[in-house]
């Protein structure tokens, strides 16, 4: 069967909807939910953590989905999508895209991304493949190796970002992205409200994912707390 995820989400919101185990929300029914609300409310697509989220959320909403998960490992402080093992698993749900990161951190167990990419094009030839990027670095690294899609899900999130934001200086970063990247690319990370999603829609991007803002009730709802308690 043909993947339409890319012809699906073009100009459109993908919406993230995801919960950790600490968070209030860890729930694969509530995701579910909250990605029906999602679906309500427009988006094309789901962004989700974990098989059994993929799975509800898929149930639940029809709707294509980025599919990852996130695992933690003592020898790599890479955590999404981490290994082939978890590819593997994330591709098996018969997610359209697979998402895991691509930031030139060292894996876990030593791994080659090289290696994950060509064992995923022999076993999942129709599963298109998302680079979560945080430097220009990485996206030609992932463009190197084939991914379909430019995410810029990482940037401002690992050392050598810590502290940036795709926002700062007008999308400066992401205009960056935008020049060097061949495929399409999806803005992904501290977009935090419309007017940011539509701006990255407006310089060029396939599609934009948006999460916190709008899945992360803890976190809306510390922003307001501390505004008024200021």
């Amino acid at each position: 069967m043909k993947n339409n995820f890319l012809e699906t989400v073009k100009g459109k919101l993908v919406v993230s909807c995801q919960a950790l185990s600490a968070e209030p929300l860890h729930s694969s029914f509530i995701m579910s939910r909250m990605a029906r609300a999602a679906k309500q409310a427009g988006s094309v697509a789901i962004r989700c953590n974990s098989v059994v989220d993929i799975q509800a959320i898929q149930d639940e909403t029809h709707l294509p989905v980025i599919g990852l998960n996130k695992v933690d490992y003592d020898d790599s402080p890479v955590y999404i999508t981490p290994t082939m093992k978890e590819m593997r698993a994330v591709a098996s749900t018969g997610a359209e895209v697979v998402a895991c990161d691509v930031t030139g951190q060292v894996r876990p167990h030593g791994e080659k991304l090289a290696d994950i990419v060509a064992k995923m094009r022999q076993e999942f030839p129709d599963t298109l493949l998302m680079a979560d990027t945080a430097t220009l670095d990485n996206v030609h690294e992932a463009m190197d190796l084939g991914f379909d899609i430019i995410g810029t899900t990482m940037h401002g999130y690992t050392p050598d970002t810590d502290g940036m934001n795709i926002a700062d200086d007008d999308f400066s970063y992401l205009k960056e992205v935008l020049k060097i990247a061949d495929r399409p690319v999806i803005a992904e990370g501290k977009v935090d409200t419309p007017e940011k999603a539509r701006r990255c829609i407006d310089l060029g991007c396939h599609a934009v994912v948006v999460g916190g803002a709008i899945t992360r009730p803890l976190e809306i709802a510390t922003k307001f707390i501390n505004a008024v308690n200021a």
